[in-house]
Order: structure tokens, then C-alpha cells, then sequence
């Protein structure tokens, strides 16, 4: 029985076209002409026995069972990438690269000191190109599952399995409303005061979810915290946000916290790791780091 086991040139090759969208987009990247590309391509796919990706006038596109080798080839190059630092950090050499996600809207928060911990980082592994990619919760975790990214930083609202979940700190929220809503101007709100105004919520949270922090129901959604609170100005909408995000625009005049003793809630942030790799070093010593600024800054 013969065993296909595909260059790994010819996989890292067809992930940055798959990751760019075609043969053209990928040659900065790649540094290699488009017929070299389309040649490794067609190399790639006598291997394999398969049509991988369409191209053409039409444009680029995968085909199912392309669909299905992508998702394999982001698994088997990411516990390559993982195996090579391992390597390398045997022998006091730990170079390579480091992608990790974030949630977006957390740059305001001084409680998550990243940019102390990016700095010791990149001080300590001055050979590691660190990749950072933003994110919605859901999206974070996937990637990490598929190996896209090595580590995510977020909220954790539904855990998936395969995954491990290393909590770091806890973030606060309030329910906001804008100067042009018509409680930024009610002294006393009770929770019966908001019944009959409108709700954003967020696009990766379901029903219950939404009820659980005092949303029976939403009238919008938004897929960020900067597309909530966009909403949320406009004055159509109250909202939760995160109190430190918010807190530019309350001082502003701009929001107001609404019923802050109750209307409020805190969201744990964790690290995100795939399980099977939670012991590499270079996701571990980014961790440490960013524990003990989160200690310090306590």
C-alpha cells in the first residue's frame, strides 16, 4: 500500500494561495513568479491525485474535496510549526513564528497589560516573528482548533472541545445608553424602565446567552465592540460594553451607565490553546509573561 505524504514546500505553498486567493495575490508572499507557483500547484496535486482549486477567468476557488485537504494541511503544518520550535528549543535556538489572536476592542484596558507583555516577549525571542490577528470569540477558537493560530487571547462563551482554557482575569461590563436616548436623562432607571426599549447584542452570543445577562430579547446585533457601540450612539439602542472601552465616551458626555449596581456583569478572558499543544514553549513563556504583568498591574 502506498503512502501519500505531500512535500511540505508544496503545503506551505498551497496554504498561502488558499490564504490569499489565488496565484497572483500569493507571489509577494512567496517571493516566486506565478508559474512557479501554478507549477508547484500541479505538483502538489499529481501527488495527491486530486483537482484542489479552481483558477481561471472565473477566479479562485477550492473545490470540496480542496476544502477538505485545507482544513488537514492548517492541523499537520501547525504541529509541524510546533514540533520545530520544540527542536529548536532542545538545542537553546527557539526561533520561528508565533500567530496569536485577540479579541478586538481590548487595547483600552490597562487590566491586560499586552503591550508590556509583547515587549518582554520580543525582548526575550528577538528571532520569533510574532503574527496578530483580531477576532470574534467563536472565530478565535476555531482557528486555534485548525491551527491557524498558535494561541487566542478572548472571552470564552461556548468552549469547544479539543481546547484548553487557561484563565487570566475578568473583564467588566454596563449597560449603556447614549445623550440622544431618552433615559441618558432619567435620574433612577430600573431594571422595569428598560422593558420597552430596544437591545444590541452580539452576534456570537445565542438567545440564552442574551437572557442570562438581562436581554430577553435584541433588536440588533453586531459582530464587535466597536459595532456595538456605534449602535449604541446612534441612540436607537442600549447596550453592554465593556467599562473600559466605554469609558472615553463617558467621559466625553457622549454614554451614560445604566442601573450600574445591577445592569452589569463580568466576562472571564482566558488563553486559548489546542490541547494536544498546550506544553510548546513558545505559547507557554508568552503566557508566564502575560501572567505575571496581570499580577503586577493587580
Amino acid at each position: 500500500m502506498t503512502t501519500v505524504i505531500p512535500d511540505l514546500r508544496l503545503l506551505r505553498v498551497f496554504m498561502s494561495v488558499v490564504q490569499q486567493q489565488g496565484f497572483a495575490r500569493a507571489q509577494h508572499e512567496l517571493n516566486m513568479s506565478t508559474s512557479a507557483i501554478s507549477t508547484y500547484m500541479s505538483q502538489l496535486e499529481a501527488q495527491l491525485g486530486v483537482v484542489l482549486c479552481h483558477r481561471g477567468r472565473g477566479g479562485f476557488s477550492l473545490t470540496p474535496k480542496g476544502a477538505e485537504f485545507h482544513v488537514e494541511a492548517q492541523r499537520l503544518l501547525g504541529e509541524v510549526d510546533g514540533f520545530e520550535r520544540f527542536a529548536a528549543d532542545l538545542k537553546g535556538d527557539l526561533r520561528g513564528n508565533l500567530k496569536i489572536g485577540m479579541l478586538d476592542g481590548i487595547v483600552t484596558d490597562t487590566n491586560l497589560p499586552l503591550d508590556a507583555t509583547i515587549a518582554a516577549f520580543s525582548a526575550a525571542r528577538p528571532a520569533v516573528h510574532l503574527h496578530l490577528l483580531l477576532g470574534g470569540s467563536n472565530e478565535l477558537q476555531v482557528h486555534v482548533l485548525n491551527n491557524r493560530l498558535d494561541a487566542a487571547i478572548s472571552t470564552v462563551q461556548l468552549k469547544m472541545n479539543g481546547l484548553k482554557y487557561n484563565p487570566i482575569y475578568r473583564e467588566r461590563h454596563n449597560l449603556y445608553c447614549a445623550d440622544k436616548h431618552p433615559l441618558f436623562h432619567v435620574r433612577r432607571v430600573s431594571e422595569s424602565d428598560l422593558e420597552n426599549h430596544r437591545f444590541v447584542g452580539r452576534a456570537s452570543w445565542n438567545r440564552a446567552i442574551h437572557m442570562r445577562h438581562g436581554m430577553r430579547d435584541t433588536q440588533a446585533t453586531a459582530n464587535s465592540v466597536e459595532g456595538q457601540l456605534i449602535l449604541i450612539l446612534s441612540g436607537a439602542y442600549i447596550g453592554f460594553l465593556p467599562v473600559h472601552f466605554a469609558q472615553r465616551w463617558v467621559d466625553d458626555g457622549r454614554l451614560r451607565a445604566l442601573a450600574p449596581g445591577t445592569m452589569r456583569f463580568d466576562l472571564s478572558f482566558a488563553f486559548i490553546e489546542r490541547q494536544s499543544r498546550s506544553n510548546e514553549p513558545l505559547t507557554k513563556e508568552f503566557l508566564e509573561l502575560l501572567r505575571q504583568r496581570i499580577g503586577s498591574e493587580a
